[in-house]
């Protein structure tokens, strides 16, 4: 039985990776900063809760011995330079550190379609150029240091604890319209079960060991296109306003001042300069041996029922994250 370490276990992508690597047999140890945020995973046979900072050196490096390999999921869409060289960049260098120290030298990596380590200076957000920079380090100490490394790079993600679509039907029923910044952004989304197979599938998998995956769906989308897929698949279609460059900005820098995590920042709208879309350079889900299931099909059936959204306000922030 393999024993693994996930890294944001207890986060959307997280909890379905968790349940995919208990199912395939794997003790699975979580690591979080509140056990209480683990939850939705806790129950899952033979996975365990341990309370402490991901960011920590010592604490890592005392819970990775016994284990076969470390899942990174750690990551941030909204924030700061210094929170976003934290979150993507000093916990992978920390991470590689810790897991070579410990012999533990097997690590699956999500990073980020878009990611480029290689032009990782030029990149328009802080978003990519940290997941670009967080990616460089990672295979400085596969080149230098034998860590055995599989990097993954998923298009937006989305299933039905989303924060994604879930939140764009939500306002629909909420407002007669959507004014929508970046609406021509274009994404290939991939469905969250296919990302924690994909997981699963690399750390069975040998020959994936230096490999970079790009996970995406079989379609690709505008921002605008996947708004209204979720307002028809809930039942609130609503007119969506796509808004010129310049108020666009305007609205995601009205949105960070608001309380609580933004709809969209002007990071996101950074980040949707490059298309969210494979660029066929390098393997997919399919030399995974999977094939990638279409948001028009799985959308529908977890927007469409009637108390969906209902639920998930009435259980509160935490189900949303």
């Amino acid at each position: 039985m393999k024993r693994v370490l996930v890294l944001g276990g207890t986060g959307f992508v997280g909890r379905h990776v968790c349940e995919h690597l208990v199912r395939r047999g794997c003790g699975v140890t979580v690591l979080t900063r509140r056990a209480e945020h683990a939850r939705a995973v806790q129950h899952l046979p033979g996975l365990s809760v341990l309370e402490g900072d991901v960011h920590d050196e010592a604490t890592l490096r005392r819970l990775l011995p016994g284990h076969d390999a470390v899942v990174n999921l750690v990551a941030i869409l909204h924030g700061g330079t210094a929170a976003f060289e934290r979150a993507h960049v000093k916990l992978p260098r920390t991470l590689a550190r810790a897991s070579l120290a410990s012999d533990v030298r097997r690590v699956i990596h999500i990073s980020a379609l878009g990611a480029a380590p290689e032009t990782a200076a030029s990149a328009p957000s802080r978003y990519l150029r940290s997941k670009s920079q967080g990616e460089a380090v990672l295979r400085e100490a596969a080149d230098s240091n034998g860590l055995q490394l599989t990097v993954l790079r998923p298009s937006v993600i989305f299933g039905s604890d989303d924060r994604f679509l879930n939140l764009f039907a939500e306002l629909q029923r909420i407002f007669p319209l959507v004014p929508l910044a970046g609406a021509q952004a274009r994404f290939q989304p991939v469905w969250v079960e296919d990302v924690a197979e994909a997981v699963t599938r690399c750390l069975f998998d040998p020959r994936t060991v230096g490999q970079t995956y790009e996970l995406c769906g079989p379609s690709v989308h505008s921002l605008r296109e996947l708004v209204q897929l979720a307002g028809r698949s809930a039942g609130v279609p609503r007119p969506v306003i796509a808004l010129p460059p310049l108020l666009g900005r305007l609205q995601a820098m009205v949105m960070e001042c608001a309380p609580g995590e933004p709809l969209m920042s002007r990071d996101n709208l950074d980040s949707m300069k490059v298309s969210n879309v494979a660029t066929g350079q390098l393997p997919g889900l399919d030399a995974l041996g999977i094939t990638p299931a279409s948001p028009l099909a799985i959308v529908p059936a977890y927007l469409g029922a009637s108390d969906h959204l209902q639920a998930l306000r009435a259980r509160g922030p935490s189900a949303r994250r």
